[in-house]
């Protein structure tokens, strides 16, 4: 176990690394220790410090920890900080949802967004989850937007069931063949005759990518 002088030292060197080390070594300590040295330690000019500081800060479930957190997915200008901050305040559990929800729409990063998505989906939110996924699917990420859909599908036996599959024969027609292919996979889940005649009018997309995917098609 490391000491907190030992600790101090570290986290005063030159060289990251050791103060990397002095960040996970707090994981020995309880919160009312940890947590004001990682909140000291938020500013550290290495983004992979202030990564393992939002790491550190999820573990210690405590509200000092949280508005921490909160600082962090607002303000520092590193998005694998963000994601990793948003990522650490989804470990509270409910309670942050509401904040993952204001971060998501705040901040249009696809590292930071796909982190959300995925720990929105953790929290079983799904009122929540279709909120961001029908933000995402506005922006212009393509990746994100591909995460979105594929959250949809997720709730496709849910109590959402009927307001996804609304959503997701909306993209049928989407720009992109990627992200039409992406929702002829996920409206393979559906029974309902609009997601099957959906599905035929995909076989016969202009797209190669989209209608030479003979395995979505076979019933």
């Amino acid at each position: 176990m490391m000491e907190l002088p030992e600790i101090a030292t570290a986290l005063e060197h030159p060289d990251f690394q050791y103060r990397l080390k002095a960040i996970s070594a707090l994981k020995d300590y309880d919160a009312e220790t940890a947590v004001p040295i990682l909140i000291a330690t938020i500013g550290d000019p290495e983004f992979l410090v202030r990564t393992f500081v939002a790491r550190g800060l999820g573990k210690q479930r405590v509200a000092a920890a949280f508005a921490a957190l909160l600082e962090m997915t607002k303000f520092d200008d590193t998005p694998n900080v963000r994601a990793e901050a948003a990522n650490s305040l989804s470990l509270f559990g409910k309670v942050s949802i509401s904040h993952l929800v204001l971060a998501f729409d705040r901040d249009d990063h696809w590292l930071v967004r796909r982190s959300i998505l995925a720990a929105l989906e953790e929290l079983d939110s799904p009122t929540e989850l279709i909120e961001v996924c029908t933000l995402a699917l506005t922006g212009e990420d393509l990746t994100v937007q591909e995460a979105a859909i594929d959250t949809l599908a997720s709730l496709a036996h849910s109590s959402h069931h009927a307001a996804v599959l609304t959503q997701l024969l909306t993209l049928t027609t989407a720009t992109s063949p990627r992200l039409r292919a992406r929702v002829a996979d996920a409206l393979q889940k559906f029974d309902e005759p609009q997601a099957q005649s959906a599905l035929l009018e995909l076989r016969q997309d202009s797209s190669s990518q989209v209608a030479a995917l003979e395995d979505l098609f076979q019933q």
